[in-house]
């Protein structure tokens, strides 16, 4: 009688035919992880900025999850006229943050934003505007979403930051993501 070797390739479909859930399950997990990874890690942050404009220019409405970009519908922020604006988003825990999606202003205004800086980490010297440069936004049209992706930096902190003297920091949405 000849014994013949069953090829590993067979017994993992044989497996897999005999125990369907098995794989279905891994596959769940599988999304869920990725799920869990796509997730915006500042939505209902708690947040801050330099100062606000009026109670329309909320630091929070930036992490409220409405992308609307009309400044008169209270969901963006709005500083004051002053040197050097930022806004910050504490996320609660430390994150390998790769990736920073920003919604600008639609009514109006929308160049004030050019030159701001996307700094992460976990200081608040000087209000966290001394983490670490993650990307600086040059131009973002009026009311335009854009995407900044960088190799991680780990932090909890993530500020706008808008260098210069007589500057207005006005920010719409602010989505951040881990990996």
């Amino acid at each position: 009688m000849k014994r013949r070797q069953v090829s590993m390739d067979v017994l993992v479909i044989l497996l897999l035919a005999l125990l369907p859930g098995l794989c279905d399950t891994k596959l769940m997990d599988m999304r869920r992880s990725e799920r869990q990874i796509s997730r915006d890690l500042a939505l209902g942050g708690k947040t801050a900025q330099s100062s606000t404009f009026n109670f329309l220019g909320l630091a929070k409405h930036a992490v409220d999850g409405n992308r609307n970009s009309n400044f008169l519908y209270g969901s963006c922020t709005h500083t004051n006229l002053e040197n050097n604006p930022w806004w910050r988003v504490d996320l609660m825990g430390v994150y390998k943050i790769s990736r920073v999606t920003i919604t600008n202003r639609g009514d109006c205004c929308g160049e004030w934003l050019s030159g701001a800086q996307i700094r992460i980490g976990n200081s608040l010297n000087s209000n966290g505007n001394n983490n670490e440069l993650a990307a600086t936004i040059w131009s973002i049209p009026n009311g335009g979403t854009e995407t900044y992706t960088f190799k991680h930096i780990k932090g909890r902190y993530v500020n706008i930051v808008l260098p210069g003297i007589f500057k207005i920091l006005i920010l719409c949405e602010v989505e951040v993501y881990s990996r």
